[in-house]
């Protein structure tokens, strides 16, 4: 049995990779490390909590001395790091906490298992020649697309908010670690996330959840603002398939070929809502209330999954109908408990 350590397990992406990996995997047994900050809950991870191949650990990584006592207790054979701060507007009020989760929590992590794993650059020690760190990351460090065009893999890194600059400083510091000590190490690179477990401050459960409150849904600047959805379990088997195929010190970029603005966001919620749940007056769009944009905000992100749908066979299941259908029908549930 080999230990893996997956990093903010209890949070949105973490908290659906886990029992999904726990699932597929009988070989590992998985220690999720989550400090349990606002993103974190344990309600995400409950259908595991007592699975003999599952242990749940509370802690930061930014402690390092607590992260090479982890790192001897349970011998990691492998890291999957999701753990991130990632919310933007907390990022731009106080950015000072994502840098040091991001950036040196990363380091931590690194630096721990290079020496639990390597004697030296490019050599491993006995029982650890194929261990492997995943670090997971998002396309926002690629900056802003115009109208046109799509996020390679070999795009130059332009950040354009504190919390996407601290993720293309853990991203290079992963890279580092690859060219530098010759650590096996992938990256992967996402569009936006959707689907159950995501915090309720995010846009797609805030539509929700304001709507069925009756309450105005807030949708920043104009609304013209363009992402690339990409369904969290769709998410969850890129991750794993880089995890377990990708080459070492490659980034493979997961994304959904789902584009839509917010204004298609809100209004497709709002449609499926006037079909689940209408309305006792007028249409849930009447509540749609356009406030002010957030500073610095990206224009469009696109995700060029070519490399990872060639190289590793990857394939999204979910295209955005059927994922948003089913986003709505869990959050109905969980807001109307």
């Amino acid at each position: 049995m080999k230990n893996i350590l997956v990093t903010g397990g209890a949070g949105f992406i973490g908290a659906n990779f886990v029992p999904y990996f726990i699932k597929n995997n009988p070989e590992y047994h998985v220690v999720n490390l989550d400090l349990l900050t606002y993103a974190g809950n344990l309600d995400n991870v409950k259908e595991v909590e007592n699975h003999a191949r599952y242990t749940f650990v509370q802690g930061d990584i930014c402690d390092s001395e607590f992260i090479k006592e982890l790192f001897n207790k349970y011998q990691f054979h492998d890291v999957i790091h999701f753990a991130a701060e990632s919310h933007v507007d907390n990022s731009i009020s106080g950015p000072e906490a994502f840098i040091k989760t991001n950036v040196l929590g990363t380091f931590n992590l690194l630096e721990t298992a290079r020496k639990l794993w390597m004697s030296a650059p490019n050599q491993y020690n006995a029982g650890f020649e194929n261990t492997r760190f995943h670090h997971v990351s998002t396309d926002e460090v690629y900056g802003t697309l115009g109208e046109t065009g799509l996020f390679e893999e070999t795009t130059p890194y332009a950040p354009n908010s504190p919390y996407s600059a601290s993720k293309a400083g853990s991203d290079m510091i992963v890279r580092s670690y690859f060219h530098t000590y010759g650590m096996n190490v992938v990256t992967s690179n996402c569009s936006n996330n959707y689907g159950p477990k995501q915090h309720d401050e995010k846009l797609i459960p805030t539509i929700i959840r304001k709507a069925i409150a009756g309450q105005p849904i807030p949708i920043y600047g104009d609304g013209k603002n363009v992402r690339d959805w990409l369904y969290v379990l769709d998410h969850c088997t890129g991750i794993e398939l880089a995890f377990k195929k990708g080459r070492s010190g490659e980034t493979y970029n997961i994304g959904g070929r789902n584009e839509r603005n917010n204004l298609q966001i809100v209004y497709t919620i709002c449609e499926i809502l006037n079909y689940k749940q209408p309305k006792k007056e007028g249409k849930y769009q009447d509540l749609i209330t356009f406030v002010k944009d957030r500073p610095g905000h990206d224009l469009r992100y696109a995700i060029d999954a070519t490399k990872i749908e060639n190289e590793l066979g990857w394939k999204a299941g979910e295209n955005f109908e059927t994922g948003i259908l089913k986003t709505v029908e869990w959050y109905l549930q969980k807001f109307q408990l």
